[in-house]
């Protein structure tokens, strides 16, 4: 009997298939209507994304789209396309490799297709999310799920969850900043995606989350599937590796949407805050994005550079994320091989 393929569906959220107003709409329809993003009812779901945010959102982020737009088009896009074709070469011809995005194209339901004409005995779901949070990773799963429960004959799936403490994943960004002379910044900023603190409740099954000020502070059985557990654990690695002092860094959250509670503190707050106490240049980490994309490239590197400046500061740079880092393809190769 032939040996039948393994097929590897790497997912990313998504980006609109142009910085066009038109296109943005799109997007932003399509992934704040999922209701693992804004989990609220329906009918209100329906109301908000569509009535408001969507239609008064769409042209200033597509503005922004426009700034971070290349010849190469998304770069979000352009690096999971380089990482898939990367990976396919490292892993050969055993395994075939499909990138997707949960929002717009190329669309996870195209890729399953693509895979099940290979009839695969095993399919891979790896969500290039380090972290683990019902609105991506367990939104790509969702899906994953929907899709394939229609087909008559289903190989096995296999899906990996996080891996934010990955020692590859943890030594290319610490790489990445080694080559910026990182020792010469005063103070050290880990910026991850936020969420709504609802959400982080929800995902919690042992009566642990938001009991103390610290709960996610520290990693532990109780708390290793929370997001913002893992996105402290992963700067605290980081940090370790690059011989930062706890006193010298601060996790915080960006990109929050919304009157709600989200997870704190908040990028921009500590920014000003670092200003006020007199630190003159600012070095951030974005560890939540494998890829380089609108909230490391504009909304970290331009807009709180600019803030920053403007109240004072004299430099705020930015870590490059992992984007085609060969160390970053074998961290993808670990997680599928190591993981069987």
């Amino acid at each position: 009997m032939n040996k039948r393929k393994k097929a590897i569906l790497l997912t990313n959220l998504g980006t609109p298939d142009s910085p066009s107003r038109k296109d943005v709409y799109k997007y932003l329809k399509q992934f704040l209507l999922d209701p693992r993003v804004i989990d609220i009812p329906w009918f209100f779901r329906q109301l908000l994304v569509r009535g408001v945010i969507a239609p008064f959102r769409s042209g200033s982020s597509s503005k922004l789209y426009q700034q971070l737009w290349t010849e190469d088009g998304s770069p979000l896009k352009y690096y999971g396309e380089i990482a898939a074709q990367l990976l396919q070469e490292k892993l050969g011809d055993d395994y075939h490799v499909e990138l997707a995005m949960r929002y717009q194209n190329p669309s996870i339901e195209k890729g399953l297709e693509k895979i099940r004409t290979i009839n695969p005995d095993e399919i891979i779901v790896l969500p290039l999310f380090p972290h683990y949070a019902s609105a991506s990773t367990g939104s790509v799963h969702e899906e994953v799920m929907r899709i394939t429960s229609k087909w008559l004959a289903i190989p096995s799936i296999r899906m990996i969850s996080s891996y934010h403490d990955h020692p590859k994943l943890i030594n290319v960004f610490a790489k990445n900043a080694e080559k910026m002379d990182y020792q010469s910044y005063e103070h050290y900023l880990f910026s991850f995606h936020g969420l709504p603190q609802s959400q982080l409740k929800k995902s919690d099954n042992c009566n642990h989350c938001l009991k103390s000020a610290d709960c996610c502070q520290t990693i532990s059985d109780r708390n290793y599937l929370c997001y913002s557990a893992q996105c402290f654990d992963t700067a605290k690695l980081i940090a370790e590796r690059l011989n930062i002092p706890k006193e010298k860094y601060t996790v915080c959250f960006q990109s929050r949407l919304g009157p709600d509670k989200w997870t704190q503190p908040f990028t921009p707050d500590i920014i000003e805050e670092q200003e006020k106490a007199g630190v003159k240049n600012l070095l951030v980490f974005s560890p939540a994005f494998v890829a380089d994309c609108l909230e490391t490239i504009i909304e970290i590197g331009f807009e709180y550079k600019e803030e920053f400046i403007e109240a004072g500061g004299e430099k705020l740079d930015l870590v490059p994320s992992l984007n085609d880092d060969p160390e970053w393809i074998e961290c993808l190769e670990d997680l599928i091989v190591t993981s069987n």
